[in-house]
């Protein structure tokens, strides 16, 4: 064997452990938030009294995450995977960083919209890379895999959050992201350089002629970086000091950006932009910028309608009666641009025959999977025997069951097709889910019954996930296999996005219409009940949600398919040239 090519398989196992792991740790920041959120708004001047100004805190992180995973995804396609789980990994470490230093609700959303971008990256360009490195018919493990540690994640995050704010405050969960997405980098850079493949698509030209520009950009960068840090941070030793506190007076209000040190800070960074710009700017154009423009001003608009939204008002958000048009018109020209592009973001043939019907399904999974996530420690609250505490560890009983259905479910796939395990586990889930439609206050309190229930939903939902994935990756090209995943992704969350808010918007009106028809005495007891009335509802809206996405997964094969092109021995090695 020589230097310049060496089997795939010595090191695939550690670089999934290693991009697992990296996915892992973006789902938890997905909800870590949710202990914290009003200890963030503390931190930038926000009264627990206005916690509809901190929406932009949890939308912000959905908008990087879901807006421009079509991009990255395409990006994964045309660079190497590995280059872009590392600069994902980096605009992550400099998210969390952001959101640990601010004070000011811009900032601090700026920080989640980068956390969002950099988090929400790495599941496609994961995804593609086991793509890359397993064959078709072995590609469901390393996929359950995946799709396990996401799940996972979800469920660590609170609880790391609770740790670490029984410690310590909320910025040092930032911190920690940022501590651990480095290790990751290293880590993953380190096993790139130990012979796993560098690309999965032809790189870009690059010219030797300016190899100087890198090493300037890079110590312009670290110097931008560290001085809008300073900013951000602004050490009361510097700023309270005669000679030194110049620098950190604002020019306007009290913002920290707004001085002569994070001016600085970001003219450096400016300065990177366009001195780097011959190089990005030549990869954006080949990934079809105008493309990616359309598609983020279509999912941007339908985040912001849905995820701004007050179930007990409206289902649409405030601005939704302006940003939905704007959404529409965009998806109406991102057709007509397919069409006329030579080579547009989403290639042709990714979204057709039974890569549209996994996206379907994918957008139902998520439809029924926050129905169980927000209505089941809800219900646990009406009763007398659980508190918040206790009706999050109710809630854990389906989370854990996710991630290990997850990986049942990749497994399954070697003997199995992608619909015969997908439908399956969405009808154990939309059975579940019917069950749960009838749940009363006993139900949730009798800890065996309820909990094989939540054990059964959430195996079902975990079967669906490698099934989606992997139908999306056989179905697509091989040079598109970033972008298809990044696709099952968007589908998911906008599922979970839009789900939410109609879900519980029925739920509400279903909640009203029972108060209305209470007697002018009203006790606490005939609230509660239109409460569970409520709550059976949102059950039942997930059980449908999951009943159609299993009749529309069986289409996606019920016979596990082996692709001829494959090698017959899967455990043959496979050597790429670096």
């Amino acid at each position: 064997m020589t230097s310049s090519a060496q089997p795939v398989g010595t090191h695939r196992f550690a670089l999934l452990s290693a991009a697992s792991a990296a996915v892992a740790l973006a789902a938890a920041d997905t909800y870590v938030v949710v202990l914290a959120l009003t200890d963030m708004m503390a931190g930038v001047g926000i009264g627990i009294d206005a916690l509809q100004r901190a929406t932009p805190i949890i939308s912000g992180f959905l908008l990087g995450y879901i807006a421009v995973l079509p991009l990255i995804g395409r990006l994964s396609d045309l660079l190497d995977r590995r280059r872009i789980l590392l600069g994902c990994l980096l605009v992550f470490v400099v998210g969390s960083a952001v959101t640990a230093l601010a004070v000011e609700m811009p900032v601090l959303v700026t920080g989640r919209v980068l956390q969002g971008i950099g988090g929400g990256g790495l599941v496609p360009a994961t995804l593609a890379l086991v793509a890359d490195l397993w064959p078709p018919h072995r590609r469901g493990t390393p996929l359950g895999v995946v799709g396990a540690v996401q799940e996972l994640g979800s469920v660590l995050g609170p609880v790391i959050g609770a740790v670490v704010l029984a410690w310590s405050g909320w910025r040092a969960i930032f911190w920690l992201n940022v501590a651990a997405a480095l290790v990751l980098y290293a880590v993953i850079h380190l096993l790139g350089a130990r012979g796993l493949p560098s690309g999965s698509a032809p790189e870009l030209a690059r010219s030797r002629r300016g190899r100087a520009v890198p090493v300037v950009a890079a110590v312009l960068t670290v110097l931008g970086l560290g001085v809008t840090g300073l900013a951000l941070a602004a050490p009361e030793a510097l700023v309270t000091d005669v000679a030194l506190g110049a620098p950190f007076v604002p020019f306007a209000s009290t913002s920290r950006v707004l001085t002569p040190i994070g001016v600085v800070g970001l003219g450096l960074l400016l300065v990177v932009v366009v001195l780097t710009a011959p190089r990005w700017w030549a990869v954006l154009r080949r990934a079809d910028l105008v493309g990616a423009a359309l598609v983020a001003v279509a999912l941007g608009s339908l985040v912001l309608t849905f995820a701004s939204s007050d179930p007990e008002k409206e289902v649409v958000g405030p601005l939704g009666y302006s940003l939905l048009p704007v959404g529409a018109a965009a998806l109406i020209v991102l057709a007509w641009w397919h069409r006329r592009a030579a080579d547009p973001l989403i290639p042709r043939g990714v979204v057709g025959a039974r890569g549209l019907r996994a996206l379907v399904v994918s957008l139902l999974v998520g439809a029924a999977l926050v129905a169980v996530v927000v209505d089941v420690p809800l219900l646990a609250r009406l009763t007398d025997t659980y508190d918040e505490t206790g009706a999050a560890l109710v809630l854990v009983r389906f989370l854990l069951a996710v991630p290990v259905g997850a990986l049942l479910g990749g497994w399954s796939l070697r003997r199995l097709g992608d619909g015969a395990v997908a439908g399956v586990g969405l009808l154990l889930a939309g059975g579940g889910l019917l069950v749960m439609s009838r749940w009363t206050l006993d139900s949730v309190s009798q800890t065996v019954p309820a909990t094989v229930v939540l054990v059964v939903v959430g195996l079902g939902m975990g079967l669906a996930l490698a099934p989606v994935n992997n139908a999306a990756l056989a179905d697509s090209p091989a040079d598109a296999h970033g972008v298809a995943s990044s696709l099952v992704v968007v589908a998911r969350m906008v599922g979970m996005v839009v789900g939410l808010a109609l879900l519980t918007s029925i739920g509400l009106n279903r909640y009203f219409e029972a108060v209305r028809r209470l007697p002018d005495q009203l006790d606490t007891d005939d609230l509660i009940g239109a409460g569970v009335v409520q709550v059976q509802t949102v059950f039942l809206g997930g059980a449908i949600a999951a009943l159609v996405g299993a009749a529309v997964a069986f289409t996606l094969g019920v016979s596990g398919r082996v692709t001829a092109a494959e090698p017959a021995d899967a455990d043959a090695p496979r050597f790429v040239a670096l």
